[in-house]
């Protein structure tokens, strides 16, 4: 359960109709199964004891009684194991018989959640046997003991702060208001639904909708489990349909027509940091709800959940195209409003070769042609210096004519040569004041074209670049409008590598996949023997990494020490834990120092979750100290 994870389970197990000695032998070597792989939480579907399908055989007293006494039979199988148990079955009280889920943990029966909402249409005619459960939960007395039963009870743990469970039964999350709603309202973080869903063409693919988007409506966690194989096929089927999901991602998800247990791992802290940071989330935390307290240790999690390598990047192709499209329309319709608005005869970009030039390039000519404006007046500038080489001048130069727009060659060595005179830099010193001086005298040059031509500047730096501070203040930081500001480096990638699938043209396509086949560089320094000498990466870090660290950080606010145990079991076949280690340090202490570079950036536009507008996702104070998160990376070990 550390960084805040915990594994659950949904359970369909084998069962027969009405035998209640041999469900009460399959769900107790099931929640022994669960237990020996440390699932925290499980749960088993709708009415299971005695098997859904009974019909009119609940109504007898010998049935009745028999799911009661398994029941504490099974209550007390729990005992000495470390998990909440959920579990449905016939329950009478006060001459009417009710169906509910029992929660049970360490040998006692904490609670019966009641079914809300009978179904009573199609197929379904559960008001023949069942009365609604009431509006409040009430004690009732069961053996003896003094027991919540009804809609909304609340199971919390001190094992784990925000680790609230709670149940409802099948029809209820289908229902126009779940009462899961005012159970999450309440401080619920995970929802298990027991149910009892057949199947007919099609309802998968709506149970799933309904389930990921109900864990996605209520912020939450949510283990569904449903009766299968076992049932009465008198005149249905039930295919052992399990989901676990969390905040509209479905984790795991059971193969239908097949009885199983599927497992994952919900991640509480990431559903109460997406709960903080959205305000129309109104939680009260009142004294409305019945709250039962269960315990469990509190242990490192096993992980067995996926967390994908590029967060930001779709992994299915199909998917992926869509998305890109979608961004290169964002990009462009940001960037022909800004133009339509300010009259601007011309747009101006610096083109290097490189990815980001590219992008920004691609993006001004859609830009153009949404416009209806020629294309003739983007003016692609081309800066060659101390640092260009030929491959990425010639790919400048190329790509410029392809897409239409007009090439302007100034080179900047001779002014940049005098500036390092008037300031008394050794042209021979490549420190970082040979690298910016380069990097200031480009964007002074954009500037003033953009100034005589009465033109926009467009800029070219990525979100990656932004978190990273990895751009020279007042030189490539700056722009009129940055079309690349909200897209991750991993992603630039692919934004080109989709223009140049999808290319008409033979030629531009050629030009745009050697692009991506060239090492992401700012060329400022003088190159060896006609390549690039100044790899991004090797200085800087793998990109891959800090992609999934800036995603993390900033889209659920993990610490770093979580961060870096999903980088740890994510990127394990690629890098070792100490690399690992070394770019997450310099993620956090860059992250913070160059704050300030945010700050004051140009105005661009968002396309995705994460973003680092001083204006809008992200407001941080630029003399923030990075201190505590520092202190959370010295306390990893290598040796876990």
């Amino acid at each position: 359960m550390k960084h805040g994870f915990v594994k659950v389970a949904a359970v369909t197990p084998d069962i027969r109709v009405a035998d209640v000695a041999y469900n009460t032998e399959k769900i107790c070597e099931a929640i022994q199964e669960t237990y020996d792989n440390r699932a925290k939480i499980t749960v088993f579907p709708e009415l299971c004891l005695t098997g859904y399908t009974c019909s009119d055989l609940f109504t007898q007293d010998i049935l009745l009684k028999a799911a009661k006494d398994a029941l504490l039979k099974i209550a007390a199988f729990t005992a000495g194991k470390d998990m909440l148990v959920f579990l449905g079955l016939p329950l009478e009280k006060g001459g009417k018989l009710y169906n509910v889920a029992a929660a049970l943990n360490e040998g006692k029966i904490l609670g019966f959640t009641t079914k809300t909402f009978l179904p009573n249409y199609g197929e379904f005619y559960e008001m023949r046997q069942f009365t609604p459960g009431p509006e409040q939960a009430e004690y009732i007395t069961f053996e003896g003991e003094k027991v919540p039963f009804g809609p909304q009870l609340l199971f919390e743990t001190p094992a784990m702060e925000g680790l609230v469970v709670s149940a409802e039964i099948c029809e209820d999350v289908w229902s126009p208001v779940p009462p899961s709603i005012g159970a999450a309202l309440e401080g619920a973080t995970v929802i298990v639904n027991c149910s009892a869903s057949d199947e007919t063409i099609g309802k998968d693919t709506y149970r799933r909708e309904l389930i990921s988007g109900q864990s996605a409506r209520l912020i939450a966690g949510y283990i569904y489990a449903n009766a299968g194989e076992g049932e009465s096929t008198t005149d249905l089927v039930f295919g052992g349909h399990n989901i676990i999901a969390e905040n509209g991602t479905i984790l795991a998800e059971a193969q239908r027509y097949h009885n199983a247990i599927v497992y994952s791992e919900l991640d509480i802290r990431r559903i109460l940091s997406e709960r903080r940071k959205n305000t129309t989330f109104k939680a009260s935390h009142g004294e409305n709800l019945i709250r039962i307290p269960f315990y469990i240790e509190n242990e490192k999690t096993q992980l067995t959940r996926t967390f994908p390598k590029r967060p930001f990047v779709p992994s299915d192709e199909n998917a992926r195209a869509k998305r890109c499209e979608e961004i290169l329309t964002i990009q462009a319709m940001g960037l022909k409003k800004r133009l339509a608005h300010t009259n601007a005869r011309t747009a101006v970009v610096g083109i290097s070769g490189g990815l980001d030039s590219t992008l920004a390039l691609l993006v001004t000519a859609r830009a153009f042609d949404m416009l209806g404006r020629d294309k003739k007046d983007i003016l692609a500038v081309t800066m060659p210096c101390f640092g260009t080489t030929d491959r990425t001048y010639r790919n400048a130069c190329r790509m410029a004519e392809q897409v239409g727009a007009t090439l302007k060659e100034v080179p900047i060595a001779d002014a940049v040569n005098i500036h390092f005179r008037d300031i008394g830099q050794d042209p021979e010193d490549h420190s970082v004041t040979y690298e910016n001086g380069q990097a200031r005298e480009r964007t002074q040059v954009l500037m003033d074209i953009a100034n005589k031509t009465w033109g926009m500047v467009i800029g070219t730096g990525d979100m990656s670049e932004l978190a990273l501070g990895w751009a020279t203040y007042n030189g490539d930081h700056m722009s009129m409008y940055g079309v690349n500001a909200s897209v991750p480096k991993t992603l630039v990638r692919h934004l080109v590598k989709y223009a140049a699938d999808t290319a008409e043209d033979r030629q531009l396509r050629d030009v745009l996949y050697d692009v991506l086949d060239t090492p992401v560089s700012p060329e400022l320094l003088p190159p060896k023997d006609g390549d690039i000498a100044q790899k991004t990466e090797d200085l800087v870090g793998p990109y891959d990494l800090h992609d999934f660290f800036l995603y993390y950080m900033l889209r659920f606010g993990y610490e770093p020490s979580k961060i870096f145990r999903l980088a740890e079991l994510t990127f394990r076949d690629e890098y070792d834990n100490v690399t690992i280690l070394k770019w997450l340090e310099t993620f956090c202490r860059r992250f913070f120092s160059q704050q300030f570079k945010r700050s004051c950036l140009p105005d661009g536009p968002k396309i995705g979750t994460v973003a680092l507008s001083p204006r809008g996702d992200w407001r941080m104070p630029s003399d923030a100290c990075v201190a505590v998160w520092l202190k959370d990376l010295g306390n990893i070990s290598l040796m876990e």
